[in-house]
């Protein structure tokens, strides 16, 4: 196998930041999965649900946004949503073409019921890591979400 020249050039994998994103992501889910598999939800179901209960009714071009969820990976798992009675569709009144998704009574409840045992988890996280270190990481985050390819100027 050859090998690749510029690799002397490359960071260390380990040091890879889309890899050390994915592995904090993992150990963060590793919280929450035991909570959400009692629903069962997945982790995607369960962003969706969460950004409804925030926003109450959307489109899905801004679910997905709001989700990070691709449009088509989004209608499979709306259509489940849909199929559990967690999830509702109606058309805009203003335009026949939008249609707005909200969340049903029985979502809604599911929600309240879920909240404190996941709330527990977020303690847990809190417990290990300090309420300063996940604030720090928080606004990190925040600020690593607003950078664009090419942009030479550091974001504020």
């Amino acid at each position: 196998m050859p090998v690749i020249q510029c690799a002397s050039q490359m960071r260390k994998y380990e040091e890879s930041l889309p890899l050390k994103l994915l592995k904090a992501r993992e150990v963060t889910m590793n919280f929450f999965r035991p909570v959400l598999q009692e629903i069962p939800l997945t982790e995607q179901q369960w962003r969706i649900i969460r950004a409804l209960v925030q926003h109450e009714e959307l489109e899905s071009k801004q679910l997905a946004d709001i989700c990070c969820i691709l449009s088509p990976s989004l209608t499979g798992i709306i259509s489940r949503l849909e199929q559990q009675d967690y999830i509702q569709r109606r058309r805009s009144p203003e335009d026949q073409r939008r249609v707005l998704i909200s969340l049903t009574d029985k979502a809604k409840e599911m929600f309240e019921r879920m909240t404190p045992q996941l709330e527990e988890r977020y303690q847990e996280i809190t417990r290990q890591f300090t309420q300063e270190n996940l604030d720090q990481l928080s606004a990190l985050l925040n600020k690593l979400s607003r950078i664009k390819p090419g942009k030479k100027e550091p974001v504020e």
